[in-house]
Parts: C-alpha cells; structure tokens; sequence
C-alpha cells in the first residue's frame, strides 16, 4: 500500500469579522485605551492566522497569541506556552480573557511602593512606639496612685 500525502488547504491568511469580534470582545478590559495594550493579527509562513495581545509601550511584546491552525484555534502566552486549544473559538476566548492579567502595571507599581512606604516608615516608627508602651508602662502604677 502507499500512501499519498496531500498538501493541506491553505487559509485564505485572514479572520473573518465573527472571528475577530469574539476574540476583541472577550478581551475587551485588556486592549480598553488606558491600558496601553494593543492587539495585532500576523500570518504564519504556512498561511496559518494569529492575533496577538501586545504589551505597552515601548516593549510592546507579545502577551497573548491565538491561532487558527485548520479548524482549530490554539491558545498560547507570550512565552509560547500553550494555554489551550480547541475547535471552538468561544471557549478559546474565555480562556484568553482568563489569561490576561486584569490589573495594570501602574498599578501594580503603585501597590509596590506603597508597600515600601508603610515597610520604610513601620521600621522607623516601631521604635518610638515601643519606647511610648515602655514609658506608659512605667507611668501607669503611679499615676493609679493620685487616683
């Protein structure tokens, strides 16, 4: 018996405005205008689709990627890691929406600073509290005695 290996039907390279609209729609919170994201659709050099979440500016490196490779939609991070994959691109959406990290760096960064502030100033202040407690623990028995 021989076999005959067939060329695979290529893709017309492109999404179609159902296709993009899912994807846009369920990752609307990461590409909103203040996070700074942007998205952008690529082809494959075997013509295969793919949408990519970019990071901001000036990195803008590729956060998220969907394929479309036959049928099948294909899930990675922007490690390349495959996050999922299957042949229907509303369950692929919900697990990109999942996979978008929901807090912005600004504001990851202003928690990080706060909570060097509060370390910086807990490690300055603890002192002179404990001086207070011990001061006040020494006052109290005579102050009882004027009472």
């Amino acid at each position: 018996m021989s076999v005959v290996a067939f060329e695979r039907k290529q893709n017309t390279g492109e999404w179609s405005e159902r296709e993009l609209g899912t994807i846009l729609a369920a990752l609307s919170a990461a590409t909103a205008p203040g996070t700074g994201r942007e998205w952008e659709t690529g082809v494959t050099e075997k013509g295969d689709v793919q949408f990519y979440l970019l990071s901001p500016l000036p990195d803008q490196a590729c956060e998220l990627c969907v394929s479309r490779i036959g049928g099948r939609y294909i899930l990675e991070d922007g490690f390349g890691r495959l996050l999922f994959e299957h042949r229907n691109l509303d369950l692929v959406a919900l697990h990109a929406k999942a996979a978008v990290p929901s807090t912005s760096w600004l504001m990851v960064r202003m928690i990080t600073l706060w909570c060097a502030i509060r370390s910086a100033t807990d490690e300055k202040l603890e002192p002179m509290l404990l001086e207070g407690e011990e001061l006040f623990v020494q006052f109290v028995p005579q102050l009882a005695a004027f009472a």
